[in-house]
């Protein structure tokens, strides 16, 4: 009960009814969390292909990390901004929303894994690391995908 009248009290604020009130806020808040959706996504599937050992082979698996993940932290704390500017204009549409929550815990397990699994070999010299396991990458390609569905199925349920 909590979650809905927080909702409906954020609904309710003069943020939320100005973020709504101008057209154009919401899709260019929706456009910039896709584009950032796009960086996390592209820089996670070169890392893990990479960890996986199907690309890139010929280059130590941590400099493809060290590579990489500034561009997915960069681009989380893109998703984060826009994603709050979403729920603040539309709080009922996603605070209310089981697979809104699903979406959330998918991205939290992403980040905890990324950054357990991929520690090691950023503190290795180039070439130390051993290349973890592949269903840990395929894992992570994988929350990912469900992630962009949920945010997908947000819309329609």
């Amino acid at each position: 009960m909590f979650i809905q009248s927080f909702g409906e009290w954020l609904y309710d604020t003069p943020i939320s009814t100005t973020f709504r009130d101008i057209t154009w806020v919401i899709p260019a808040v929706q456009s910039i969390h896709i584009l950032a959706i796009a960086v996390v996504i592209g820089s996670a599937l070169v890392s893990e292909l990479r960890l996986a050992g199907l690309i890139a082979t010929d280059e130590a698996p941590g400099n493809v990390v060290r590579r990489y993940l500034p561009w997915i932290w960069r681009a989380l704390i893109v998703l984060l901004a826009s994603g709050t500017l979403l729920i603040v204009a539309e709080p009922a549409r996603t605070l209310g929303n089981t697979i809104f929550w699903v979406k959330m815990a998918l991205v939290l397990g992403a980040f905890v894994l990324t950054l357990a699994f991929r520690r090691p070999l950023l503190a290795a010299q180039a070439g130390d690391a051993a290349t973890p396991a592949k269903p840990i990458a395929f894992l992570l390609l994988a929350v990912w995908v469900v992630v962009i569905f949920c945010g997908r199925f947000i819309a329609y349920t």
